[in-house]
């Protein structure tokens, strides 16, 4: 099975952790790189899982939560990124 690459080396990871963390300040933030899992499969941008556990997403539903998330993550969809798996919490639900 392929590991999962190292956020440090990737750009895009990098910018959308940046992204991430300035918009949602997480109390938590976990971005996993799954684009080895689906080479082959002809799209171009990267796969990822994101876990976010975040004071932003109180009292909203997991529709709103993603919205915030999409507009952090902004342009970066659909060209450095083809997939974006979401886990959004409360720290209440994260704990």
């Amino acid at each position: 099975m392929p590991e999962e690459s190292d956020p440090i080396e990737q750009p895009v990871m990098a910018a959308l952790r940046s992204r991430l963390e300035r918009s949602l300040l997480p109390n938590r933030l976990e971005i996993k790189d799954q684009s080895l899992l689906h080479a082959g499969h002809g799209a171009t941008g990267g796969h990822f899982m994101i876990t976010v556990v975040s004071e932003r997403f109180i009292n909203l539903s997991q529709v709103d939560r993603h919205r915030l998330i999409y507009e952090a993550v902004g342009n970066l969809i659909p060209e450095a990124i083809h997939a974006l798996g979401i886990k959004a919490l409360s720290p209440e639900e994260g704990t």
